[in-house]
């Protein structure tokens, strides 16, 4: 599956947020390139909500067409549509690898999943997109257990607290999913009602 590759601070600064997350050369100039610090552009409406939803889709590393796909489905549930696209993002198994706290950013856990190192309900998945459900449990596969990017993790696991909505056995790294997440409990900084208003113009 096709994602952006490219120079992700200099894209940061650009959305004006650590899509990373610990990025310390964005903390240095958090401002875009080409601006110096010194001036802000008046930003139209549309620019707005545009930056928005690119700021969502590099935050998660999703692609344009998926992205679109994920607002489709959010737009069919009940409930409002900015708040379920946000848990269809955060229900993504590189995701939920990321906010477990086993790995340091969210392409790593990407990378942990397309290398085959867990396995959800039992059975092997490597596709980052990968939706996990309620009561699911995603483990390390025992293959991968003395694997590098599994050995990193259980060194720093607890430097970031997993979410409520999940439960990591720390001896194991073992997932389980109470349920899927609230509004209240995702911390992207993002506005996605912004998002919604640049959709519902096409």
């Amino acid at each position: 599956m096709a994602r952006y590759t490219g120079p992700i601070t200099k894209k940061s600064r650009r959305l004006k947020t650590d899509l990373v997350g610990g990025d310390k050369n964005f903390e240095m100039r958090p401002f875009p390139p080409g601006q110096h610090g010194r001036g802000r552009v008046q930003e139209k409406e549309y620019l707005t909500q545009l930056q928005e939803k690119q700021k969502a889709r590099f935050t998660y590393g999703v692609m344009e067409k998926q992205f679109v796909r994920y607002y489709k489905e959010a737009a069919r549930r009940q409930g409002k549509t900015g708040e379920n696209l946000l848990v269809i993002l955060e229900s993504r198994l590189d995701s939920v690898v990321y906010r477990a706290g086993l790995a340091r950013t969210r392409r790593a856990a990407r990378q942990m999943v397309t290398h085959g190192h867990f396995e959800v309900n039992g059975k092997r998945v490597d596709v980052p997109s990968y939706r996990v459900e309620q009561y699911d449990i995603i483990t390390v596969r025992e293959q991968s257990r003395e694997k590098f990017p599994v050995q990193l993790a259980r060194e720093t696991f607890g430097d970031r607290q997993p979410p409520a909505w999940m439960h990591v056995v720390p001896g194991t790294l073992q997932i389980l999913i109470h349920s899927l997440p609230t509004r209240e409990q995702i911390d992207i900084p993002l506005t996605e009602q912004l998002i919604v208003e640049l959709y519902s113009k096409n």
